[in-house]
């Protein structure tokens, strides 16, 4: 993904962070992978396994001129529940942790801003737990979980036109 600007987020399972940010105007282009762990190149099960410090992210590529990173950030606060630690819905561990990783100083500030003005709206009872750290190396996850929910939908609807 090297066209537009970049955007890292961790919020529980990459396959519906990834699905939410796919389809939005002026994203260019959407990948799972990992990233904010100590190990190299690792792989899912590697993640799954919580040795390698991971969060699974969705990487999203998009145009600054058609959609804002403050955009991105409402639709990220949107999707999950920042106030739960190292989880999300039936997910467990560090890996689903609620994470942004910023790419440029502007996008730190941004989120900064942004997380200390949701905790302040009152929308949520508990303190959001997001970290906010720089991005550092991204691993790409297999092919076979990219676009996940998608392809399987795909397979649902053709599954199902089979048995009409």
């Amino acid at each position: 993904m090297n066209n537009g600007e970049k955007a890292t987020f961790g919020a529980g399972c990459f396959w519906k962070t990834e699905d939410a940010f796919r389809r939005l105007p002026g994203v260019l282009a959407t990948s799972v992978g990992y990233m904010g762990g100590h190990f190299p190149n690792p792989s899912y099960l590697d993640v799954l396994s919580r040795i390698t410090g991971h969060a699974e992210v969705a990487q999203i590529a998009y145009n600054p001129q058609e959609i804002s990173y403050e955009a991105l950030l409402a639709v990220f606060w949107s999707i999950h529940d920042p106030t739960q630690l190292n989880r999300q819905g039936p997910d467990r561990g560090e890996q689903y942790r609620s994470i942004i990783f910023y790419h440029t100083p502007e996008q730190k500030l941004i989120a900064t801003a942004g997380k200390r003005q949701l905790q302040l709206s009152g929308k949520f009872q508990q303190d959001i737990v997001t970290l906010i750290e720089p991005a550092g190396d991204y691993y790409l996850a297999d092919q076979s979980h990219q676009q996940y929910l998608e392809k399987k939908q795909a397979r649902s609807v053709a599954d199902l036109q089979k048995k009409i």
